[in-house]
């Protein structure tokens, strides 16, 4: 009989001791939090909206659109926003591409980014050289490339313009694959069916 009530306590003591421990645990998970930065600006912690601006036809009729996500992958933070921004390494995924037609999203993604090599993600760093110009390094298809910019700062928001010329990135055929799949719908007035190589970038951070 002794022994019996020892084995029932044993069991009841070890229960209680795994209960306990399992919500030691469980409080430890619930009360952990993310570190927030505590710059004065941060880009990870601001609104950032990179809105490009494709043409079309020979009479370049404009085609806008948007990439939803861009990560800061280093840098970022300052005690000014010129400091954030400066050396700030960033990547894009080009799955995030957004132009309110999802049909023209797919074509995108598949007949111009598809056909490049290593572009799941466009990637880069951003120098600021003076009060009104910059530059960004830009990855895409294997080929970096150095993109000058124009930048202002009002209040607590950077604007930045820029153009760039994907034939740069050694993009012609991602160029001419989206053309021809796009064919109808790029041909103007004249009857010729025509994709742009240019594309202005219009970025805005708010902090």
């Amino acid at each position: 009989m002794k022994n019996v009530t020892y084995i029932i306590l044993t069991l009841v003591l070890s229960l209680n001791f795994t209960a306990c421990k399992s919500e030691k645990k469980n409080n430890t998970e619930n009360t952990s939090t993310v570190k927030k930065s505590t710059a004065a600006y941060s880009l990870k912690e601001a609104t950032n909206k990179i809105n490009f601006t494709a043409y079309k036809t020979t009479e370049k009729v404009p085609v806008g659109g948007q990439f939803k996500t861009v990560n800061i992958t280093s840098g970022g933070e300052g005690n000014t926003i010129k400091e954030a921004i400066n050396n700030t390494e960033f990547s894009i995924p080009v799955s995030s591409i957004f132009t309110k037609d999802s049909s023209r999203d797919f074509k995108i993604k598949k007949f111009f980014f598809g056909v490049m090599e290593q572009t799941k993600l466009l990637s880069g760093k951003l120098i600021i050289e003076n009060d009104s110009i910059g530059y960004a390094n830009i990855k895409m298809n294997g080929v970096t490339e150095k993109v000058p910019f124009t930048y202002t700062i009002t209040n607590k928001t950077f604007a930045m313009k820029a153009s760039m010329d994907v034939t740069n990135w050694n993009a012609t055929k991602a160029l001419a694959s989206l053309n021809k799949v796009c064919e109808a719908l790029h041909t103007g007035a004249d009857g010729v069916s025509k994709t742009w190589s240019d594309v202005a970038l219009n970025i805005t951070s708010e902090f």
